[in-house]
């Protein structure tokens, strides 16, 4: 297995490919890491995705990994959803760079803060033909509410004007997948989510998950839901090895 450290644009990733494939146009997987995470702590999915015949690009996010600022968690998640739509909007430089190299499928995925970011790109990105969202949320409006709300109950100011909460609302609302679930255009999506997860609900993204299920009548096993009775915040193994055998089953079809 190859790991290089590379720059695509201003985006620092770790790109992942075994070397009997290193120089072919394989399909691409790009993943996303979770909220104070980095690339290289998803290493373990990229490396049983790639054992499937894939590429795979892991990017730090905004602020994160090799692109710290030297915030702390507060500064941070009071820019979570400016990191979130900046990585929406890298995930074109990425898409045109993997067409110059002659890659034409691509999936997505992500834990945490990178499902989050994914279920997002599935709003405006329709070259993304497979996605695996482990602990995400498609309802951006409500989950930024709902951190608002917590943010206030342990006591903090947040730092803007009710307009400008106005304006942060609208504009998720405009990437917000439980709004506009046609988006999802019958592709295959796989989730996986703890039952106990205190940081992601998990009833939102269950709830969604039921409503859009209706919309794969026709091809039930392309909309698959895992849920972990016992897990919080944080991917089983198991979780873990159905991504890479979810993107081997729909990325090469």
């Amino acid at each position: 297995m190859i790991v290089n450290e590379e720059n695509w644009g201003n985006i620092p990733l770790l790109h992942i490919v075994d070397e009997t494939n290193e120089n072919s146009n394989l399909p691409a997987v790009i993943f996303l890491h979770g909220f104070t995470s980095a690339k290289e702590h998803n290493l373990h999915y990229a490396y049983n995705i790639a054992k499937k015949g894939f590429r795979v690009l892991l990017p730090d996010a905004h602020l994160h990994g090799s692109r710290d600022e030297g915030l702390d968690e507060v500064q941070l998640s009071l820019r979570f959803w400016e990191i979130v739509l900046t990585s929406i909007e890298e995930m074109d430089v990425l898409h045109k760079e993997l067409l110059e190299r002659g890659v034409q499928k691509i999936g997505m995925g992500g834990t945490s803060m990178g499902g989050i970011t994914t279920l997002g790109c599935l709003t405006v990105y329709p070259w993304i033909e497979v996605a695996a969202v482990m602990m995400g949320a498609p309802g951006y409006v409500e989950l930024a509410k709902a951190q608002i709300a917590q943010f206030e109950k342990r006591g903090f100011k947040l730092p803007i004007t009710d307009e400008e909460r106005k304006s942060l609302l609208d504009t998720l609302a405009i990437f917000d997948l439980t709004r506009q679930r046609q988006k999802l255009n019958h592709r295959p999506v796989y989730f996986w989510h703890g039952q106990n997860d205190s940081t992601v609900p998990f009833d939102p993204t269950y709830n969604f998950y039921k409503a859009a299920k209706k919309d794969y009548e026709d091809a039930p096993e392309r909309f698959e839901f895992v849920a972990d009775p016992i897990a919080g915040h944080a991917v089983s193994r198991s979780g873990m090895l159905r991504t890479a055998d979810w993107f081997a089953s729909y990325l090469n079809e």
